[in-house]
């Protein structure tokens, strides 16, 4: 019964978030995109602290598959973020 509410939770969160995110004017992205990377960071640290104090191999294995994709999240945001702002900069300079 847990497994369905948590289901249920997911399936909602991402239609919300589908539909706030839907909803957002284009000039307001790139600060959502850094508020974005921003918690992707703290989610990176989290990982961090959770492998190194964690004894189980399946533990230590997810950690480290949460570490990975959190930082490729980072990344990636942080350059969906630039090309954006290049976007903004006149062509001259």
């Amino acid at each position: 019964m847990e497994i369905i509410l948590l289901l249920f939770i997911f399936v909602l969160s991402g239609f919300l978030g589908f539909e706030l995110i839907a909803k957002v004017p284009s000039q307001l992205h790139t600060p959502l995109m850094s508020g974005s990377n921003a918690i992707s960071g703290i989610t990176v640290v989290g990982a961090i602290l959770a492998v190194n104090t964690s004894s189980d191999n399946l533990s230590v294995w997810l950690g480290f598959a949460a570490i990975v994709l959190a930082t490729i999240n980072v990344v990636g945001g942080y350059m969906v973020t630039d090309r954006m702002l290049g976007m903004f900069k006149k062509k001259g300079k």
